[in-house]
């Protein structure tokens, strides 16, 4: 089966715009409210470091009743499953990795195959809980070894589909509604293309520093503001509605903004500034369903290391102990969120010359909290290789993790619309799937 090749631009198709000193697009909105009116099509405003990306679909009327949050834990850069899904049990693991294999009595979770990397002994608690799994030898379903080439490919989901939108953005289009704050991307940067799409969504990397562009925080007038609204207040048009609309929005965003932001509990770093800011926003029950978040870089050719020390055990620490804080930080949503983990590709079994890992194919994925079969290693696990370019082959389609989550979390959603062309294959990782 060949490889599914990158979609290159649409031709006389012209990129979104940004518009951030015009004010020209926005969504109208407030708390735990829908949207009314309709919004501008192909045009972005960076509303300060805010980022509301708007479609010309029109707004539902209706509320779900479903308040499940999916957030998708991006892990940049391709992170080796087998350094963090150790398996044990083959023998090629260690043979292929003679300095840098994780020590078998050092691992955690261990079952009579596989065990969790030492550093996630955080969230041990939610393994004996039954609320973290893992599943291993997932990824794309064939292999791709270009980081931008396979990124592009995971999150649209959709190969040789006319599709133009990410897997997450048709999510939120199969919701039947466009409420506040719905879709989501936490951290710095663009969003993600999992979020690119016609329906409405917003980027920020915290919920304090969201503002319209060119509002001025020593402004006590507000003079920016007061201006649209003098020139917009009763314009009717579409553009009218959209500016009107990206100030309802910032207005939703400073009430989850009193909500306490305890990132103080979190590690001190980008990943835990991140989460501590997802657990305001769900907290301040502004609507939020979908939920990026990037954590890299995994890309660990050289200095892997081991566990005394080398690069992956200290992303492996910030990973498990900031899911661990994001988790006892959720409060009495708690019980609404899943989180999976993602990665472009794997590593290769062998390590190379320079205590690292090149490019390799299948990987690992972690779903831990609400719905999920924890306490599990799910998957068809293909056996190892101890040769310089073996991968781990992938047996589990990546898009059926994703829409098993999907089904379970969200049953409204239309899974062939989401997952076009493709058949999802039990798992098992999820609750009565």
């Amino acid at each position: 089966m060949p490889a599914s090749p990158v979609r290159p631009a649409t031709p006389g198709v012209t990129p979104d715009v940004t518009c951030a000193d015009a004010g020209c697009a926005g969504f109208t909105a407030s708390r735990r409210r829908v949207l009314g009116g309709l919004a501008l099509g192909g045009l972005t405003t960076i509303t300060g470091s805010t980022v509301v990306t708007m479609s010309g679909a029109p707004a539902l009327a209706a509320e779900a009743d479903d308040d499940s949050v999916l957030v998708v834990l991006s892990l940049r850069g391709a992170s080796d499953g087998l350094s963090l899904v150790v398996p044990h049990g083959d023998p090629a693991y260690y043979a292929a990795r003679p300095r840098i294999a994780v020590p078998s009595d050092r691992l955690v979770a261990k079952d009579g195959f596989f065990g969790l990397h030492p550093s996630f002994t955080p969230l041990l608690p939610m393994w004996e809980a039954r609320e973290l799994a893992a599943v291993h030898a997932t990824g794309l379903p064939v292999a791709n070894r270009s980081h931008f080439a396979a990124m592009e490919e995971l999150e649209d989901a959709a190969p040789g589909s006319p599709e133009r939108s990410g897997w997450l953005n048709r999510l939120l289009g199969e919701s039947g509604e466009s409420r506040a704050v719905e879709g989501v991307a936490v951290g710095g940067g663009a969003a993600p293309t999992s979020l690119f799409g016609e329906e409405p969504i917003l980027s920020y990397p915290t919920l304090a520093g969201a503002t319209l562009a060119g509002d001025k925080p020593s402004d006590s007038r507000r003079t920016r503001r007061t201006a649209l609204e003098r020139m917009w207040a009763s314009d009717g048009s579409r553009m009218g509605r959209a500016v009107q609309g990206a100030m309802s929005a910032i207005e939703d965003l400073r009430v989850g903004a009193a909500q306490a932001n305890n990132a103080a509990s979190y590690p001190r770093s980008d990943l835990g500034s991140a989460l501590a800011t997802v657990a305001q926003t769900l907290r301040g029950d502004l609507g939020t369903r979908l939920v990026t978040v990037d954590h890299g870089s995994w890309d660990m050719h050289s200095n892997l290391g081991t566990l005394a020390g080398g690069r992956l055990v200290g992303m492996a620490d910030t990973l498990a102990a900031s899911l661990a804080a994001f988790f006892d930080d959720l409060g009495s949503v708690r019980d609404r969120v899943t989180v999976v983990t993602i990665s472009e590709f794997g590593r290769r079994v062998a390590e190379n010359a320079n205590l690292g890992l090149d490019h390799g194919w299948g990987n690992a994925m972690l779903v831990a909290g609400a719905g999920v079969s924890g306490g599990r290693y799910h998957g068809r696990w293909p056996g190892l290789q101890n040769t310089t370019d073996a991968d781990l082959t992938v047996t589990t389609d990546y898009r059926s993790v994703l829409a098993e989550i999907v089904a379970a979390r969200f049953p409204g959603a239309s899974l062939p619309q989401v997952f076009p062309g493709f058949t999802r294959e039990r798992v098992g990782v999820m609750t009565g799937q």
